[in-house]
């Protein structure tokens, strides 16, 4: 496929526009407490899951500019998720192609809503696929919990193919998404949720009673064996 032209780029990116602020991001606000909640959600799962990593950029509800002119009037979009790999892991205010080295989002996941789900299916997919080149494209529903992801292969969006649990697999990412609780979530290739740092905290804490739990057994097997051998006239301090 030849490169997208400046015409395309305006012919495709035809709707409203909101001139340039010092918001972090120039799209609309989130509509629904619900959809805050799941971008917190993917973005503290994946965040925590790559604390060590520091080849990332992720963000939620952020402005990237892509002007073939570097014009922030122009040519502007603000998926609600996405995740750019090969890049400084550090806070910005948006994200400006032209300033990242020419970067697109490889991860991009869009939460439906009422107002924005025919933009989501086709400009925006349209956009992500033919100018962005974006590898990995996601939806979801967090009311109807439609959910649906597209690879891109030769240039075009293909539909990727859930597994047995209705999960979808992320190359870019090495990670599934499914849906979880009515929640869209990260799983490890082996199938592990990818836990919220509360979830990580209650799953500690459960881990430490159960060791506890053990040891107490344990405890209590070594005395019983103890009485045992007293009873058998045999001390216990004398058995190596």
């Amino acid at each position: 496929m030849t490169p997208t032209s400046e015409r395309d780029m305006q012919i495709l990116d035809t709707e409203i526009q909101f001139p340039p602020s010092d918001l972090l991001s120039e799209e609309p606000p989130l509509e629904t407490y619900q959809h805050l909640q799941q971008l917190i959600l993917l973005l503290t799962c994946l965040e925590m899951w790559w604390q060590e990593r520091q080849d990332f950029f992720a963000a939620g509800n952020l402005t990237v500019y892509y002007s073939p002119r570097q014009r922030k009037s122009e040519f502007f979009r603000g998926p609600d998720f996405f995740v750019v790999l090969g890049t400084e892991r550090k806070p910005r205010k948006s994200w400006v192609v032209w300033e990242e080295d020419g970067k697109y989002p490889n991860v991009i996941i869009e939460i439906l809503s009422d107002t924005t789900a025919q933009t989501d299916r086709g400009l925006k997919k349209q956009i992500y696929q033919d100018i962005w080149r974006t590898p990995d494209y996601f939806w979801f529903d967090p009311h109807s919990l439609e959910f649906a992801g597209f690879e891109l292969v030769a240039g075009h969006y293909q539909p990727l193919q859930p597994n047995e649990q209705g999960w979808l697999w992320s190359g870019q990412l090495e990670l599934f998404l499914g849906i979880h609780a009515n929640q869209l979530r990260f799983f490890t290739p082996t199938g592990q949720l990818l836990p919220t740092p509360q979830e990580q905290v209650a799953i500690e804490q459960q881990e430490r009673e159960l060791a506890q739990q053990e040891a107490a057994l344990e405890r209590q097997r070594a005395d019983r064996l103890a009485a045992r051998l007293r009873d058998l006239g045999i001390d216990p301090a004398e058995i190596n």
